[in-house]
């Protein structure tokens, strides 16, 4: 069985004193775990959370250590509220060394965001493209700086059926909708963005990267099964199914973040240990990762996918 991929142990004790992230999602998952090992290496974490009231109730604990936080209102399902998030984050910071986009959201039934676009797509990719973009003159302001896409194992698809996406019709207005494929094209667009986002910013200092944090414990599955099933009845389990805690999951976030070699790979995919690859080569993870599915490493995919993104989030071309 393949061990789980850490992230240097001296990298987790270097003083982040002075250091600004954001972390979206930050309330819970990989995303709490993202920001408790930030704050406690001396890093001001602005935590972009939709319930703040849960942000503030999940980070008490973090109240007596090095760094600090903050927790500003975000929610990606509305490109209204990443705009009032990002101006307001312009107006109380001059700098940001790294953008975490780590929410997400699974739906197994059709529901449309307030800015009617497929729920999936939207929070998981257009939200966090928008709030990429506006936040993306002050990253290169801040360089060197990063930026880490959190995606899912499951763009990958099949051998037999890569995940690719149907720019005519993103929002299932005319296909049956089929959840785990509408969320599978959102995590597929989150690879293609960091893709073409490194090969768009290339000298500029920032880094990008997305990322597989792997099948965590995490709230993500109250969408597909009841939570106590993977939390308990799979738990004496989680050795070979390749489960991990959020705190393993996030690792590779971490290591994106933090190792001076990571900005070598920018653009790149990278990817913590799990089974549920379909193609047995991928499930020992790796930093980075080749996808294999094609569409990921479809340059041309990557730049139409800005365009359309752009346009749709109300962009200038």
């Amino acid at each position: 069985m393949s061990r789980i991929l850490r992230c240097d142990p001296e990298l987790l004790q270097r003083d982040l004193s002075g250091r600004v992230y954001i972390v979206t999602g930050a309330n819970s998952g990989v995303g709490l775990a993202t920001t408790t090992q930030l704050v406690r290496q001396g890093a001001h974490v602005v935590m972009a959370c939709r319930r703040c009231d849960a942000a503030h109730r999940a980070v008490k604990p973090l109240a007596r250590v090095a760094g600090s936080f903050d927790v500003m209102e975000l929610d990606l399902s509305s490109l209204a509220s990443v705009r009032r998030f990002a101006a307001g984050f312009l107006d109380r910071y001059h700098q940001v060394d790294g953008l975490v986009n780590n929410a997400g959201v699974v739906s197994p039934r059709l529901r449309k965001t307030s800015d009617d676009f497929e729920l999936q797509f939207g929070v998981n990719h257009l939200g966090h493209f928008l709030l990429t973009e506006l936040l993306l003159d002050r990253l290169c302001a801040s360089a060197p700086s990063r930026i880490v896409v959190l995606s899912s194992v499951v763009h990958a698809g099949r051998p037999n059926l890569r995940v690719t996406l149907a720019f005519e019709d993103l929002h299932y207005e005319a296909r049956p909708y089929r959840g785990l494929a509408a969320y599978a094209e959102s995590k597929l667009a989150n690879v293609l963005h960091a893709r073409e986002l490194a090969q768009r910013v290339r000298g500029a200092g920032v880094s990008v990267f997305s990322v597989h944090p792997g099948w965590v414990r995490s709230n993500l599955v109250a969408a597909m099964m009841p939570p106590w099933i993977q939390n308990v009845l799979l738990r004496p389990f989680s050795r070979p199914l390749t489960l991990v805690s959020n705190e393993d999951g996030a690792q590779t976030t971490l290591h994106c973040l933090l190792d001076d070699g990571a900005p070598q790979h920018s653009g790149e995919y990278f990817s913590q240990i799990s089974l549920l690859y379909a193609d047995k080569e991928c499930r020992k993870g790796g930093w980075p990762l080749r996808s294999p599915n094609e569409h990921a490493n479809d340059d041309r995919l990557a730049r139409r996918l800005h365009q359309v993104s752009r346009e749709l989030v109300g962009l200038p071309a």
